[in-house]
């Protein structure tokens, strides 16, 4: 190869190395160009991307339809809500448990995982952490071993009074009646404790 090529190769090599440097070092990225449209790069915050994260859109389904894709209908309809029920009392009642009621290895993990911080490892909410701060319910009263098992398993759904909702936590069906036969188990295996209350249906 003749010098005169050599050396014009080298300089070539040389000026892609350095034009490289200066490529990846000076010139944005292609991806930073879209904070350039002020709109763009907070596309992902805006409400139609999450629409049921705002309280003004309504969560519930319309009355009297049914999931196509499977799952459990709505009980707790908008009009309820807005009357002061947190569901329809009358639907929860009628709820059947679909389990033989034993309890399992399942419903105690979950209910330790998300129960008993308030209504105590035994079910009484005195020897819970945050229970008595609450004001939580025993779930080992007359009144709590008397709730029908679909109104427990409403309350978990939907929660009620100082509860909070732990459908959107505990999302299987199978799961919340898990927790309701734990709860059934450790009625009774405890004495009754006539200290607090459940609540009513």
């Amino acid at each position: 190869m003749p010098r005169k090529l050599q050396a014009t190769l080298a300089l070539a090599v040389s000026l892609l190395a350095g034009g490289c440097s200066w490529y990846y070092n000076d010139v944005p990225s292609i991806d930073e160009a879209w904070y350039l449209v002020p709109w763009f790069d907070h596309m992902i915050a805006q409400r139609s991307i999450h629409p049921y994260s705002r309280a003004d859109v309504p969560r519930y389904t319309v009355a009297g339809t049914v999931p196509i894709t499977g799952g459990e209908r709505d009980w707790r309809t908008g009009e309820m809500v807005m009357a002061g029920y947190p569901w329809d009392t009358t639907v929860a009642k009628r709820l059947v448990n679909p389990t033989n009621g034993a309890a399992t290895a399942r419903g105690d993990t979950l209910f330790h995982i998300y129960c008993s911080v308030c209504h105590g490892p035994n079910g009484n909410s005195a020897t819970a952490t945050v229970g008595p701060r609450l004001a939580a319910p025993s779930l080992l009263t007359d009144r709590a071993g008397k709730l029908a098992d679909g109104t427990i398993y409403s309350i978990i759904r939907y929660g009620r009074g100082v509860m909070p909702m732990y459908g959107d936590k505990v999302t299987r069906p199978a799961d919340r009646w898990a927790i309701v036969n734990y709860v059934r188990h450790l009625q009774s295996e405890a004495p009754a404790v006539n200290t607090g209350a459940a609540g009513g249906n």
